[in-house]
């Protein structure tokens, strides 16, 4: 009982640490924040991989050590459904990621870099798409925990 409830409590605090990492993501990747933002975003960005990763940690020691057990996610369509949202929105994540990683490089070789307007755009549709999806996964963990989806 003290095992789900800690799991639970990390799992928790994992997943604000990712909305909040993607928030700041989203704020700082505008034209008037850069060079400066473009070193930070790397750093965010790692950040939020690290929480992303500790969400992922936690919930799969949910799912196998939590009250209750494999089998009543297993089954579940909702589940499959949140665990395809996450991943989703991991992939989405890789372009942004790529993008972060080479301005942080370009801004070392030249101070004064500064993205294309397109990049940025491109970049910031993607974290629109993470903050949006986002949303889904709460939803789907509210309706899962009530056993929605079992037959």
């Amino acid at each position: 009982m003290l095992l789900d409830a800690v799991l639970a409590a990390c799992h928790y605090l994992a997943i604000f640490m990712v909305i909040t990492f993607l928030s700041i993501e989203t704020v700082l990747v505008r034209r008037e924040w850069m060079p400066t933002a473009a070193v930070r975003l790397a750093r965010y960005d790692m950040l939020y991989f690290l929480m992303a990763m500790l969400a992922l940690a936690t919930g799969l020691g949910r799912l196998f050590y939590g009250v209750k057990g494999s089998e009543f996610y297993l089954h579940n369509p909702v589940f499959h459904a949140k665990l395809s949202v996450f991943v989703l929105i991991g992939l989405i994540s890789i372009y942004p990621t790529r993008r972060f990683a080479a301005w942080r490089k370009a801004v070392a070789a030249a101070p004064d870099f500064t993205p294309p307007d397109g990049e940025l755009a491109r970049v910031r549709r993607c974290l629109m798409w993470e903050t949006h999806l986002i949303v889904l996964l709460p939803i789907l963990a509210a309706f899962m925990a009530r056993g929605f989806g079992l037959a």
